[in-house]
């Protein structure tokens, strides 16, 4: 059975392969190396981050090196045809699910992909939100939500995006619907007087997505030019 896009998507579609420049997670990066301490609550000095407490679950680099391969079979599994023309746009052969920012996780601004996924991944995606929130507040905190950075994308607009990003390729997972990019440098605050310290929350979501998959729920990709978790659903 194929499924109608919507008339939304096709308008994102056209949008994303015109785009020019890279998505908000092209222009992240972080060279720092992920130690996972545990820390005190500091006080509520305005001058200092609050730590929270977060396990050493390793080199993240090293956890977290699923290959494109291991990826791109996983998604040609469970994903749609990758959208290659404006015919084949208007039918998927699986449903996709309008990704929106909600309660457990926000939706950065896009340019070189669209908001939709298969229901597998929103779902994986779903969970990684809600998992992350509920960790927090097992840490006496809480105000913060993880950021979506990259979600479906078209040949046309991974061409494009190869300009700006060398971890794009042209056999890239996100074209399957199954794939999204979660962001580890920059979260989202629910005001700006909440400050917890930036390496705590990112290895705060490394544990999250540590326990997905160990439980046979998704591959991750430690990306350090992007500054983001690759996470494709099994």
């Amino acid at each position: 059975m194929k499924f109608l896009f919507t008339p939304i998507l096709l308008s994102l579609i056209l949008s994303a392969a015109l785009a020019a420049c890279g998505d908000s997670e092209n222009k992240s990066s972080s060279d720092s190396t992920p130690h996972a301490m545990p820390a005190p609550m500091a006080s509520n000095d305005q001058n200092r981050s609050k730590r929270i407490r977060v396990r050493n679950i390793g080199r993240l680099p090293e956890l977290f090196n699923d290959s494109n391969l291991v990826q791109l079979r996983a998604a040609r599994r469970l994903g749609i045809d990758p959208v290659t023309s404006l015919s084949s746009s208007y039918f998927t052969k699986r449903p996709i699910i309008h990704i929106r920012s909600n309660d457990f996780y926000t939706v950065d601004s896009l340019s070189h992909s669209v908001p939709f996924l298969v229901p597998e991944a929103a779902a994986l995606l779903h969970d990684i939100g809600s998992n992350f929130i509920d960790s927090l507040s097992n840490r006496g905190a809480d105000g913060y939500r993880i950021r979506v950075t990259s979600l479906l994308r078209t040949p046309e607009t991974v061409r494009s995006l190869r300009k700006v990003n060398i971890n794009a390729t042209d056999s890239s997972t996100h074209q399957f619907a199954t794939t999204f990019d979660i962001s580890y440098v920059k979260f989202h605050p629910s005001s700006p007087s909440r400050e917890i310290e930036q390496e705590d929350l990112k290895n705060l979501l490394a544990e999250v997505l540590l326990d997905l998959r160990q439980a046979g729920r998704c591959y991750v990709k430690y990306e350090k030019k992007t500054g983001c978790f690759h996470v494709t659903v099994r």
